[in-house]
C-alpha cells in the first residue's frame, strides 16, 4: 500500500500534466511580496495584511476585505482560528492577526472568536464553534512527509499518533469528526518560510528554511496542501539537483481525495491564481 499510494501520488501532485487542457475543479491563490520580511526574523505586519487581503478578495472577488471575509464568516457564527503553535516553526502572529483582523470587520462579536493549536477539545468555543479558519505553516514532517492544512486538524483528536499508521494516509477521517465536519471555511498555508528537508521526529534545521515570501489561501484542503506539496518537492529539486524523495511519503494528501473525498489532488484539476513577487516562484 505505501509504495502503490507513492506512485500515484507522485502523478496526482507531483506533475502539473496537461493544466491546460483540464477542468479545475478547485482555486488555490499564491501571494507574493518581496518586502514582507522586514529583516531576518521580523515580519512586516502591515505587508501581511495587505497579501492577506489581496489573496481573499482574489479567491471570492470580491471588491473589499470584510466582503471577502463575509463570503468565509457570518456576524452570528462562533469562529475558531486553527493555528499551530509548533516551538520551531509557528504560524506567525502577524498572520493570525491578519485573520482576526478581517473577522471581526465581518461582524462576528470577538467574544465569540478563538484562537488555539492544543487542547482544543476542552476549549469550550472550539467545541462549540460554527466555522473554523485553518492556518499553519508548510513544513515536511516526519511522520506524514509534509504537514499542511490536513494535518492541522489532528489535534482535534483525542489520540493523534492513532493516525501515523501508512504515514498518516488517513489523516482525512478527523476532517468528518461531528466537531470539524462542513466547519472548515478556509484554508492558508504559510509559505512565508517553509521548511523544505530534514531526516527523523521532529526535525529541523534552518539550513532547509527558505524565505519564500509567500501565502497559499483556498477553500479546498486538498488542493492548497497539493500546491504546498508542489512547491516543496520543486525546492528540493532545485536544492539538492536531483528528485530527492521526501523521508516518508505524503500519503493523506491523495487518500484525502480518493478515500475521503475531502478535495482536489490532480495538479491538472487546480486553478492555481499567482499574484504578485514573481522572481523564483518555483511553481
Amino acid at each position: 500500500m505505501r509504495g502503490t499510494v507513492s506512485l500515484a501520488l507522485g502523478t496526482a501532485v507531483g506533475l502539473p500534466g496537461q493544466a491546460a487542457q483540464q477542468q479545475k475543479t478547485a482555486r488555490v491563490v499564491l501571494i507574493r511580496n518581496e518586502r514582507v520580511w522586514a529583516n531576518e526574523i521580523k515580519l512586516n505586519p502591515d505587508i501581511v495584511q495587505q497579501m492577506f487581503d489581496e489573496a481573499v478578495m482574489k479567491l471570492t472577488g470580491e471588491p473589499d476585505p470584510a466582503s471577502a471575509m463575509r463570503r468565509f464568516v457570518k456576524p452570528d457564527d462562533v469562529v475558531g482560528i486553527k493555528t499551530n503553535m509548533w516551538r520551531m516553526l509557528p504560524t506567525p502572529p502577524e498572520l493570525e492577526a491578519a485573520i482576526q483582523r478581517r473577522v471581526l470587520e465581518a461582524g462576528v462579536a470577538k467574544s465569540n472568536l478563538g484562537i488555539a493549536d492544543r487542547d482544543l477539545l476542552s476549549n469550550k468555543l472550539f467545541m462549540k464553534a460554527t466555522a473554523l479558519i485553518n492556518v499553519r505553516p508548510m513544513r515536511t514532517h516526519y511522520w506524514s512527509g509534509v504537514g499542511g492544512c490536513l494535518k492541522n486538524l489532528i489535534t482535534f483528536t483525542p489520540d493523534p499518533s492513532a493516525y501515523h499508521d501508512d504515514s498518516c494516509a488517513n489523516m482525512g477521517a478527523f476532517w468528518k469528526l461531528p466537531v470539524t465536519a462542513g466547519k472548515v471555511r478556509l484554508n492558508i498555508l504559510s509559505v512565508l518560510n517553509p521548511l523544505f528537508h530534514g531526516r527523523g521526529p521532529h526535525h529541523f534545521d534552518r539550513r532547509y528554511v527558505w524565505k519564500y515570501h509567500g501565502i497559499l489561501v483556498g477553500t479546498d484542503p486538498v488542493a492548497v496542501d497539493s500546491v504546498g506539496l508542489h512547491l516543496i518537492q520543486t525546492k528540493r529539486l532545485q536544492f539538492f539537483g536531483d528528485k530527492r524523495e521526501l523521508q516518508t511519503p505524503p500519503n493523506h494528501i491523495l487518500m484525502a481525495d480518493i478515500r475521503h473525498g475531502l478535495g482536489t489532488s490532480d495538479l491538472s484539476k487546480i486553478e492555481l491564481i499567482k499574484l504578485g513577487w514573481p522572481k523564483d516562484v518555483l511553481i
